[in-house]
């Protein structure tokens, strides 16, 4: 008995030795740099490749960007103008079309015994400026005053500058952008599958001339000793655009361009204002109502004691009434001045 237990022994103790030889001798599994040794790989049992979900394709990667590309120009300005191919009128209106304007007097430098330059805001909300927003069409195109000078500068017959001074002339693409809204880009599917994509369309927002709330009007105030009399010139005006916030809540205003007013007076002359009262031939033109001055306004800048050449608002930032009071009284030094001058 004692025998058997021993050869069993030593047989167990042969094996164990003979075991750990083997394990030695195996040559280890290498691993690629940064590898998890914990994770394992699934094990497919069809026989087919697996498909590694984590792979990620390139964030820059555009699937669309190989279809064409078209341009929705809807959302430009509209200022075409579509000609009546009859008379929309009982009566005949042709002489209309040839009316120029009055030259003005002239004024020698050496007559200009004061001088002043005035800047002021028409806002178009007021009940007398109303006109500036009549929504109608005629042959020459809307009424709005915004779009007539729009149209003006798209046919190349004004000029739009940057400043009030008249030094950067805008080219036409500028224009076009700054009377378009915002640019958006829509996938065209096709029509009759839904899933596939043919192409892609730019679009811009429908520009709103309502955006256009104020106009600026740049003139200077001269008194003529030769005649003894006060001239007021019109010299340019621009076209304020409303800026919203993104809540919807008003910013501010903003200067689209501005216009030499001495360029714009032959198409003034031309174009007749909206009368609620009378729509006969007692209609004023544009250029009498801005030489007739029948708008409503406030300063809000002008040359007479401010040698900083600071807008009325930066001056009074905190308090829009003193700004209101102060435009007032420079109306009212320019009128004393005149008045100063006779005797009675």
């Amino acid at each position: 008995m004692k025998t058997t237990l021993l050869k069993f022994g030593i047989c167990v103790v042969v094996l164990s030795v003979i075991a750990g030889d083997a394990n030695a001798q195996r040559t280890p599994t290498r691993r690629k740099p940064g590898s998890n040794p914990t994770t394992t790989q699934p094990i497919d049992t069809t026989g087919q490749p697996t498909i590694n979900n984590n792979v990620t394709t390139n964030p820059g990667y555009d699937p669309f960007a190989n279809l064409p590309i078209s341009f929705d120009s809807t959302g430009m300005s509209d200022t075409a103008m579509r000609k009546s191919l009859r008379n929309d009128n009982a009566f005949d209106k042709s002489s209309l079309t040839q009316r120029l304007p009055l030259p003005y007097e002239n004024l020698r430098w050496d007559d200009a015994l004061y001088a002043e330059k005035v800047w002021r805001e028409l806002d178009l909300r007021e009940k007398m400026n109303q006109t500036f927003r009549y929504e109608a069409t005629d042959d020459n195109g809307s009424q709005m005053f915004v779009n007539m000078l729009l149209r003006e500068v798209n046919a190349g017959r004004v000029t739009a500058f940057a400043d009030d001074r008249f030094t950067t002339p805008l080219i036409l693409s500028d224009i076009q952008q700054m009377t378009s809204g915002k640019i958006d880009t829509a996938i065209i599917y096709d029509i009759k599958d839904i899933n596939k994509a043919v192409g892609r369309k730019v679009t811009r927002e429908q520009f709103d001339a309502h955006t256009v709330t104020k106009l600026r009007l740049k003139e200077e105030w001269v008194f003529d000793r030769e005649s003894s009399r006060m001239f007021c010139r019109i010299l340019g005006i621009a076209a304020l655009k409303t800026e919203y916030l993104p809540n919807g809540q008003e910013r501010g205003v903003s200067t689209m361009f501005w216009v030499y007013y001495p360029d714009l007076r032959p198409m003034l002359a031309k174009a007749e204002v909206y009368n609620p009262k009378n729509m006969g031939q007692s209609r004023m033109t544009w250029e009498e109502l801005f030489e007739s001055r029948m708008f409503s306004s406030y300063i809000v800048k002008s040359s007479l004691d401010n040698p900083q050449n600071r807008m009325i608002k930066a001056m009074y930032p905190k308090d829009p009434i003193l700004a209101l009071l102060e435009g007032d009284n420079i109306k009212e030094k320019i009128f004393n001045y005149e008045q100063d001058l006779w005797s009675y």
